[in-house]
This record gives C-alpha cells, sequence and structure tokens, in this order.
C-alpha cells in the first residue's frame, strides 16, 4: 500500500514537469468539460436579452465611445499589419474550396477581375462570422429562429449586414507558442484559462470588456516548416475556457482554427467552443487569420495590444464575408 502511494506521488511529480509534453500534462490534469457542464452553461453564461430581446449586434455593444479612443490611443506610430491570409485560388488538402479569380478583357482600354467566393467559411479565407452562420437547438443569437434564414432569402435577421459600419476595438494578441517558448503548438493541443492568464501575467496585457482577443497557436508557421496537412488539425481553445469568455466580456474573438482537432469523438465536441460563443454568448468571430506578422510585430516592441479595425462587405442577408483586419500600432 505504501509502495502503491509512493508511486503515485512520483507519477504525478513526473507528470508536472516543464519539458513534459504538453498534451501527456493536460490529459492528466484537465478531464474534459461534460454534456451537464455543457448545458447548464447554455443557460448560467448565456447574453441572451442583454441587450434586449431585439439585439442583433451581441457583444459589439460593449465597443463604445471610450473603448474606440482607447483603441484609437494605441496607433502610436502609424505601423499597421494585416491579419488576412493571401486569398488563394488553387486548390489543395487545406484549401478544399478556393477561390475563382480570373481577369476578363471585354474591352482593350480596360482589365476587370472576376472574383468568386463559393464557400466564404471555408478553411481558406480569412472571414466574419455573422450570428447566422451556425444554430444552437435551432436558434441564433438572442434566441432568434433557425427559421429567419432561408436559402432562398439569405438571412432576415443577424445577417452581416450588422456591421456595414465596420469595427473598431483594442486588439489584445495572445501568441501561446511564445509562452511556451515553441514556435508553434501541436495539433490537439488544448488551451485552458491558466495558459491565457498566464501569458497576461507574463506580458502584462489583459482583455477587458470591449475588447478583441486574438489568439495564436501557430498554424502558418506549422504550414511553413512542415507544408500543407490533410484536414484541419488543429490547436485551440478548451471548453473550459468558457466560463473565462464569458467573465472577460470581449467583444470579438480572432483566431486561426475553430478549436482543437483532433477531438474526441462525440457531437459536444464538435465546434463546441465556436458555436457556443457565437451564439449563446453573442461574440463574434473573425476566423482562419493569419497572424503571424501580427506577432513579429508585437514582439518586435514588445507591446500586445494594438489599434484592430474589420470591415465586411456589406452583403445583404449574408452570413458571413471575406475580411481584411488590420492591426495598427
Amino acid at each position: 500500500m505504501r509502495t502503491a502511494l509512493i508511486l503515485s506521488f512520483v507519477i504525478l511529480a513526473i507528470l508536472a514537469l516543464p519539458g513534459l509534453p504538453v498534451g501527456a500534462q493536460q490529459a492528466t490534469i484537465h478531464p474534459l468539460v461534460t454534456e451537464a457542464e455543457y448545458k447548464r452553461w447554455q443557460t448560467e453564461l448565456s447574453n441572451w436579452g442583454r441587450w434586449g430581446k431585439d439585439d442583433e449586434l451581441g457583444t459589439l455593444n460593449l465597443i463604445t465611445t471610450a473603448k474606440r479612443k482607447q483603441a484609437l490611443a494605441l496607433a502610436k506610430e502609424a505601423f499597421s499589419v494585416s491579419l488576412a491570409h493571401d486569398a488563394n485560388a488553387t486548390k489543395g488538402v487545406d484549401n478544399p474550396c478556393p477561390i475563382e479569380w480570373e481577369l476578363t478583357t471585354d474591352k482593350p482600354e480596360t482589365v476587370t477581375d472576376r472574383i468568386a467566393y463559393n464557400c466564404i467559411h471555408g478553411p481558406g479565407t480569412t472571414h466574419l462570422d455573422s450570428f447566422a452562420h451556425m444554430f444552437f437547438d435551432g436558434k441564433m443569437w438572442n434566441g432568434y429562429s433557425r427559421d429567419l434564414v432561408t436559402k432562398e432569402g439569405g438571412a432576415a435577421k443577424v445577417s452581416i449586414l450588422t456591421m456595414k459600419t465596420g469595427i473598431l476595438t483594442r486588439g489584445v494578441l495572445y501568441d501561446i507558442p511564445r509562452l511556451k517558448g515553441l514556435p508553434y503548438l501541436e495539433p490537439g493541443t488544448r488551451i485552458f484559462p491558466e495558459d491565457l492568464e498566464a501569458w497576461e501575467k507574463k506580458v502584462g496585457v489583459k482583455v477587458t470588456a470591449g475588447d478583441a482577443l486574438v489568439l495564436r497557436w501557430g498554424k502558418w508557421a506549422r504550414r511553413a516548416k512542415l507544408g500543407p496537412q490533410a484536414g484541419d488539425e488543429a490547436a485551440g481553445l478548451d471548453n473550459s475556457v468558457l466560463p473565462w469568455l464569458k467573465k472577460r466580456d470581449i467583444s470579438l474573438m480572432v483566431w486561426e482554427t475553430a478549436g482543437y482537432t483532433p477531438q474526441p469523438p462525440g457531437d459536444l465536441f464538435r465546434n463546441a467552443v465556436h458555436n457556443f460563443i457565437l451564439e449563446i454568448l453573442g461574440v463574434h468571430i473573425l476566423d482562419r487569420a493569419d497572424l503571424e506578422s501580427l506577432s513579429e510585430a508585437a514582439a518586435a516592441r514588445n507591446r500586445w495590444d494594438f489599434m484592430l479595425t474589420v470591415a465586411p462587405l456589406p452583403i445583404p442577408h449574408g452570413t458571413g464575408s471575406p475580411v481584411n483586419p488590420i492591426a495598427i500600432f
């Protein structure tokens, strides 16, 4: 009995060592969020009705005039960085739905482009999700019915057009590979609230109400080293981060990929964080961002917050839009 107890302590001590692969530590220390917890949070953490029963903006309501002025004050150098990945017209294992692009020359004195996005929400395009993009038990943000989105008419409510005037707020980069001394995280790595808070402690900056949380795990750095990978393998936020996000009251989530993969089997884990924050918390998502240039610019200045602007295309009844987000230091 005594030998078994000692052995247990030794195993726990080994798992806690900093040099042990992250996945081994996480599997032992962090159990998966249960279905009961996840369902309970749908009520406990919901922002439905917070800004009235007819609200279509969600946490974008937290971007006040004071917040915009705070963001503008961060543009001290007027140095800008794009958070968009270049549009790609070549089909590949990690770009199954490429854009269509061609030049048309109907007249000798002019050249015109034709561009088509066959799937705005696909993995190859940096885009902004409206609340009409996903459904949560037949509902969208604020309880709007899924019936308000049809193939023929598009989104009658919570479309991308609600953001026509653009988003301007303070962005805060959470560079988790830099926290761990790595060029990128491995697919399947779960990012927990304590990782986010460890980063805040390291750099002395954190998101507050109305800010955009910009999360880097290193997708594009990994691709540059290893080449395109089949599927959409990724690191990302663990489900346990949902109460933390509710408490921080962010206005926008910016990330490279939606959640960690591969995930455990079961519908609960498929896009669980993505769908919950979009439809229950009312946080819009800027998906498939390329954060490598931002990471380098922030590290060079040791500045992890900046002014962030995002402007979607004004597509009536659309559920999303390609975007070119700009960070300004």
